[in-house]
């Protein structure tokens, strides 16, 4: 039961890591010191999909699934298990991705310009 409840913890934390990757800038905007953390969080998260790195999450997930005697997951990896085909149709995964950039780009370009402006007032 609790490599169950592991399992299933990893993928909300998976999850809510993915919505921080997309949507992370805009936090930015409100608290301009995550900024560093969401480059790094799009650095990794790009690295895992183009590079083909490893994520340590999906690793403790399948280990925990199959301490709880579940099957793994397949080895194309948590976005292709609960997101593609399920979220989105397999055919569009380069719109999928294409759209994660540009979402990222306005955001940093939006904390760009508030930045700016604030440090206009300022002056």
């Amino acid at each position: 039961m609790a490599y169950r409840l592991l399992a299933d913890v990893t993928v909300a934390v998976h999850l809510a890591f993915l919505l921080y990757v997309t949507f992370g800038g805009f936090l930015a905007w409100r608290w301009p010191r995550t900024l560093a953390l969401h480059v790094v969080a799009v650095v990794w998260g790009f690295a895992t999909v183009l590079v083909g790195f490893d994520c340590p999450l999906t690793d403790l997930e399948n280990w925990a699934r199959r301490r709880a005697g579940m099957a793994g997951l397949p080895s194309s990896g948590f976005i292709d298990h609960y997101l593609t085909g399920v979220i989105y149709p397999d055919s569009a995964v380069g719109l999928v991705r294409a759209a994660v950039a540009v979402t990222i780009v306005v955001s940093w370009f939006g904390w760009w310009l508030r930045r700016r402006r604030v440090t206009r007032v300022a002056s």
